[in-house]
């Protein structure tokens, strides 16, 4: 039985007219959307000699036994963020489906090594600003603690959103049981940038995976009135944050394959007419060795140190706290660096 892959882009579109709108996919894990997308990707299993069932951490499961209790798994995410791309993580899942046709058809149901898909539940984190989450837990990887406290844009907490739909927080790291047999896993992933259209190629191989530094940095100045207050006089504390905007090319641009993002900028009062008093921005950075992230980290600390003392913002004392990677920062006296809620 050939592969079916006109099937697998008929599907996609399938679940993107159900889930989606004009801005994309709308499948935020642990709504309602959500589960409505589980219970279809349920039914395209159906008649496939497979055994399903979610794990304690909400982890979707298909298995096809074989001859060997070891195990390839296939993974992906069916859920989205907000208005994402209609191939973003359901292409993985949706092939593993075919494979899974496939393979059955091919060995009558009883392939050589058992096969078994994932639907990692929560990859995106984009509810609760930490992704990762059913992976995180099944690798026995998830901070309890941390996770615990989340809490999403309407103060709902994240223990609570996982009881609405079974899942009881305090059992997740049960679902590691799942991987007793695990022997490799593959995840097919669209890219999500231009490389491989630019070398025109159909498909790459994935070379690492981006260690990531993701911190929040506070400029603080002085608020002025913007009509009397002259420039010279000013403590503007958008003016650093705004510096920071070139550096960071700067700093990729020295380090050999890594990136840079300021994604987010945040500005007290916000008003036209004062100074800026506050200014908060989000800072992205990754690369796949450590030690040129880290070097990365350090530079952006130094250069926001240098744009606060040269514009004379300050803040009211440190900040200390745990990156994404785990490494702890601290901040000087004139910027506070720490790190954002979302992790990579």
């Amino acid at each position: 039985m050939p592969l079916n892959p006109k099937r697998t882009v008929a599907e996609l579109k399938e679940l993107r007219a159900m889930t989606g709108d004009e801005n994309g996919a709308q499948r935020v894990a642990f709504t309602p959307a959500w589960v409505a997308t589980r219970a279809w990707l349920r039914q395209k299993l159906a008649g496939l000699p497979v055994e399903i069932h979610t794990d304690a951490a909400g982890n979707f499961w298909a298995t096809l036994r074989g001859e060997s209790e070891r195990a390839l798994l296939i993974g992906g995410h069916m859920d989205s963020v907000p208005n994402g791309g209609w191939l973003d993580g359901c292409l993985n899942v949706m092939a593993g489906v075919e494979i899974l046709r496939r393979i059955s058809a091919q060995y009558d149901g009883r392939p050589p090594v058992t096969v078994r898909l994932v639907d990692w539940a929560d990859e995106e984190g984009a509810r609760f600003g930490k992704s990762l989450f059913g992976s995180s837990a099944c690798s026995g990887k998830l901070d309890m603690d941390e996770a615990r406290g989340l809490q999403d844009r309407q103060g709902g907490r994240l223990p609570d959103a996982l009881k609405q739909v079974g899942i009881d927080f305090e059992r997740v790291k049960e679902s590691g049981r799942e991987l007793k047999n695990a022997a490799a896993y593959l995840e097919l992933h669209i890219e999500q940038g231009p490389v491989l259209l630019d070398l025109d190629l159909p498909l790459g191989a994935v070379l690492g995976t981006f260690g990531v530094e993701r911190h929040a940095i506070t400029f603080r100045g002085q608020a002025a009135h913007s009509g009397s207050t002259p420039m010279n006089r000013r403590r503007d504390a958008f003016l650093a944050a705004a510096r920071m905007g070139e550096e960071i090319y700067r700093i990729a641009g020295r380090s050999a394959g890594g990136v840079c993002t300021i994604g987010s900028c945040t500005t007290k009062p916000g008003i036209v007419t004062s100074v800026v008093e506050e200014c908060r921005i989000t800072l992205d950075q990754r690369h796949l060795d450590a030690v040129a992230l880290a070097r990365m980290l350090r530079e952006a600390k130094e250069a926001s140190e240098r744009f606060a003392k040269e514009g004379n913002v300050r803040s009211p004392g440190s900040a200390s706290g745990r990156s994404s990677r785990g490494r702890s920062t601290r901040s000087s006296s004139h910027c506070a660096t720490k790190p954002s809620g979302n992790q990579a």
